[in-house]
């Protein structure tokens, strides 16, 4: 507390009268018989004024903390949102890093396997010497032909399966995912268990319906590495894909799939490959051209 003290002598006759009519009411402070039973003599007296200026610096200190505390409490809320942003990156990172790993293993497994599968199986076909040139065709048609009907087994099943009766298993894949897998990813492992068993019956029997049964095995195969690293990996950037982000028709498949899940034509396109087509049908080239921009725009800033 600092204190401000200024003085004036001021001559001033000083008159007081018994009479009590003329005094002021007595506060409360003050006995009322203080005034009433004293007679105070009339003489010049010299009165002292006192004028006492009071600072709080209390007052002042809380002011210049609140000044001070304010630029410190922004710079920390403006830190929270900073630390929260590498936080989820950080995890982003750490959950693409582990799906890039279950993927490049798949991927290797599964394409070693086959090729191995493939190699073994007609040339133990061919130790007799003749060259079995029905089953082999066979073998290769029923793989591009299973490989291209799987895209309209998806198709169907996505809009017939997946988003009515198996809807509770598909919601994780239209919501924000946590953690590096997702409910959604138990239809790969679906789709996988007829393509092993027919790759095995294939592999371990001769003939020309054990040829079509491997491959078709193989067929279902090539399609779902493929709709991995272009669902998965470019649409979902789950993983880095690297060039494949770059083929004009994989941005258009991207971006149609990206309109599933905005829902502007009821959840059209619903199969992935074929899904421009599907958008054209309905009339979405407009919002598909839209979407491919901004993907574009979105992959070159990042």
């Amino acid at each position: 507390m600092a204190a401000g003290l200024s003085t004036a002598l001021t001559p001033k006759p000083f008159r007081l009268f018994h009479h009590s009519h003329l005094l002021p009411k007595p506060t409360t402070l003050f006995a009322p018989s203080v005034f009433r039973h004293r007679t105070i003599k009339t003489r010049r007296k010299i009165c002292l004024t006192v004028c006492v200026i009071m600072e709080d610096h209390k007052q002042k200190t809380q002011l210049v903390n609140l000044k001070d505390e304010v630029p410190e409490s922004d710079g920390m809320n403006s830190q929270i949102p900073s630390l929260r942003v590498a936080e989820k990156l950080a995890r982003k990172k750490s959950e693409r890093f582990t799906y890039l790993v279950a993927a490049v293993m798949s991927t290797f497994g599964i394409t070693s396997m086959a090729i191995m599968a493939v190699y073994y199986r007609f040339s133990w076909q061919m130790e007799g010497g003749e060259v079995p040139m029905s089953e082999m065709f066979g073998t290769f048609a029923l793989s591009v032909g299973a490989a291209v009907g799987m895209e309209f087994w998806a198709r169907w099943a996505h809009k017939a399966l997946w988003h009515a009766s198996l809807w509770h298993m598909h919601e994780s894949h239209h919501r924000p995912r946590e953690g590096p897998f997702e409910l959604n990813d138990v239809f790969a492992i679906i789709n996988a268990g007829p393509a092993i068993a027919l790759l095995s019956y294939g592999f371990f029997h001769k003939g020309l319906v054990p040829g079509l049964c491997f491959g078709a095995g193989l067929g279902i195969t090539v399609f779902g590495m493929a709709y991995m690293f272009v669902h998965d990996g470019l649409v979902h950037k789950r993983f880095p894909v690297g060039p494949i982000a770059n083929v004009p028709y994989f941005r258009k498949v991207a971006a149609a799939h990206q309109l599933h899940h905005s829902e502007k034509f009821n959840g059209v396109p619903y199969g992935l490959f074929l899904g421009p087509k599907e958008l054209e049908e309905v009339g979405g080239l407009e919002e598909l051209e839209k979407e491919i921009d901004r993907r574009i725009k979105s992959y070159g800033g990042s």
